[in-house]
Order: structure tokens, then C-alpha cells, then sequence
């Protein structure tokens, strides 16, 4: 035996290393073809939470009919609401000053222009011609413009003692007489509702009251009853309640 051999190999093989043997063996043979259509396929768990994952997650919902109409109910809906809080907004400015009532006709607001009873009408009285209303109270009572309006007059008049000329949005023009203050300047702009001045006795009256009249665009004056009543504005009293101030 040459030196160094080892003895294992001079030695038949044994049962164990005969069946290691024909693995080795195996193992350098080339494959065959194989059908893998036929291989069963592996069970695969679901991912925790995947149920709850959207099966396309680019797809958006698609909206039905009925979907659709919801859709534009809400959006009238909302626009409703806006034009409801905006026509309370202008009601609770215009009530703002303390005029006694407040509406809204075609998207202006229109108020009552002071506190009183209602005394004398517009119309012909002792062969000359009432060119307004009169509404009478105390010294002091709160005068409100009428609508939104620029003032054109504020100070002394012939006949009215001191007066307020309001120019409004629409071109008519409310005048209010016998005043005892002025609380606007000339060119100032108002709202409806504004306090403009005090109710007083001066001028040719024989008692505190407002003198309210309407001018049209061309400056024809015209009853006040009907163009407040059109706005929706009605004074308490007729015309006839108390004698007439001026």
C-alpha cells in the first residue's frame, strides 16, 4: 500500500454508501421534459386586510341616475340657502336702527320711515294740494331712509323748517319734512333703515310729525300710500285719523 492511501478505499462498499452512491449518480443525469400545465397549483393565503382593499384601486364609482338628481336637489339646496341667509342679513340690517318694519321687494330692502299715526293723506285739503302724508308723534321720534338711497338735500327748506331728500337706487326720491335734526350730510349714501333724522315741528306745522312724500324720476310727486304699499310697507291709521299738521 503506498503511503499515505487511505484503507476506506481498499474495502467493498457498504449497503449505506452503496444507495449514497446511485443519488450522486443520479444527479448528473440530464432532465427530462416536464408538463408543468398539469403541476398543481400552490394555495396562496390572503393577505391580512385584503378583503377590505378595493379591487381596482384607479376605479371610480360610477353615479346612477338617481345619484345624479341627489346631486343637483343638494346643490339647489345650497344655493336656497344662501339666497335665505342673504335676504335675513339685509332684513336684520335694515331693522338695524330700530325702524318698526322691514321687507324685501324685488331683492331691496324697503322699511316703515318712522313711528306714529298715521294723521292727514295725500290729496287736495282747504283748496291746495297735500303733496304727501303725515304721520305723527313726539319730538325726537327716529326717522329711517326708506331704501337704500344717496342724500341730495339735507338742512333748512321754505315751508318744511329743515328737511332730508333722499335719492334712491331706482331714481325716485323720498322727502321727509318738519324735521328737527338732520343726522346725514349732502352725497352721503344710506341703507334702508338708516336713522336720517329726528321727527320735529318746524316750518309751517302746527304739530311734531313727518312729512313724507314720493317723487318720481321726473320729479313728480305722487301719493306715498300705494308706492309704500307696493313695496310692502302699510302704515298704521288712515289719513283722516287726527287733524292735518301742515
Amino acid at each position: 500500500m503506498a503511503a499515505g492511501q487511505s484503507l476506506v478505499s481498499m474495502q467493498p462498499a457498504s449497503p449505506v454508501e452503496d444507495t449514497y452512491a446511485k443519488l450522486a449518480a443520479n444527479a448528473m443525469l440530464p432532465v427530462t421534459d416536464v408538463d408543468i400545465s398539469e403541476a398543481p397549483v400552490p394555495t396562496i393565503a390572503p393577505a391580512i386586510g385584503s378583503d377590505q382593499l378595493a379591487p381596482d384601486a384607479f376605479a371610480l364609482p360610477v353615479l346612477d341616475a338617481r345619484s345624479e338628481v341627489d346631486v343637483q336637489n343638494l346643490t339647489k339646496a345650497v344655493d336656497i340657502g344662501a339666497q335665505l341667509a342673504k335676504r335675513a342679513s339685509l332684513l336684520k340690517s335694515a331693522l338695524a336702527d330700530g325702524a318698526p318694519q322691514a321687507v324685501l321687494s324685488g331683492g331691496t330692502a324697503y322699511v316703515q320711515p318712522t313711528m306714529g299715526r298715521l294723521t292727514s293723506g295725500f290729496g287736495g285739503r282747504w283748496g291746495t294740494m297735500h303733496y304727501g302724508i303725515d304721520v305723527a308723534n313726539g319730538i325726537g321720534t327716529p326717522i329711517f331712509a326708506v331704501t337704500d338711497a344717496v342724500v341730495e338735500k339735507s338742512g333748512p327748506a321754505s315751508g318744511f323748517g329743515m328737511w332730508v331728500v333722499l335719492r334712491h337706487t331706482d331714481g325716485t326720491q323720498s322727502v321727509y319734512g318738519h324735521i328737527n335734526r338732520s343726522l346725514v350730510r349732502v352725497g352721503q349714501k344710506v341703507k334702508a333703515g338708516e336713522e336720517i333724522a329726528e321727527m320735529g315741528n318746524r316750518g309751517f306745522s302746527t304739530g311734531p310729525h313727518l312729512h313724507f312724500e314720493i317723487w318720481q324720476a321726473d320729479g313728480t310727486k305722487i301719493n306715498p300710500l300705494p308706492w309704500l304699499a307696493a313695496h310692502g310697507i302699510r302704515l298704521n291709521g288712515s289719513a283722516d285719523d287726527g287733524p292735518a299738521h301742515d
